[in-house]
């Protein structure tokens, strides 16, 4: 009965040196995997903005009138002739004058 105690403390004792020895790594290694899913995500999102502004910069450098619409639009550029009118939004006009 004396020595099937002991081998049970000494069983008991090696699993808790385990545990000990291997939970540390263990949690570091499942921290790791969520960091690295969490960069696969973000790697996946950068791929697809970075493919959508390839296809962008293709559009732009072989379509004329998406060049004009960009130019209008974010440039305020206008052809000659054309006279450029600003509208602005009634509570900009309010604080303006107040």
């Amino acid at each position: 009965m004396l020595s099937m105690l002991r081998k049970s403390l000494w069983l008991f004792s090696f699993a808790v040196l385990l545990l000990i020895l291997f939970l540390p790594g263990y949690t570091k290694l499942q921290e790791s995997r969520v960091k690295n899913r969490q960069l696969e995500k973000k790697f996946r999102k950068i791929a697809i903005e970075n493919a959508l502004l390839q296809v962008e910069l293709k559009r732009i450098e072989n379509d004329p009138f998406y060049q004009e619409k960009i130019a209008r639009d974010k440039m305020g550029v206008v052809r000659k002739g054309e006279i450029p009118i600003k509208i602005f939004s009634g509570k900009k006009q309010e604080n303006r004058f107040w």
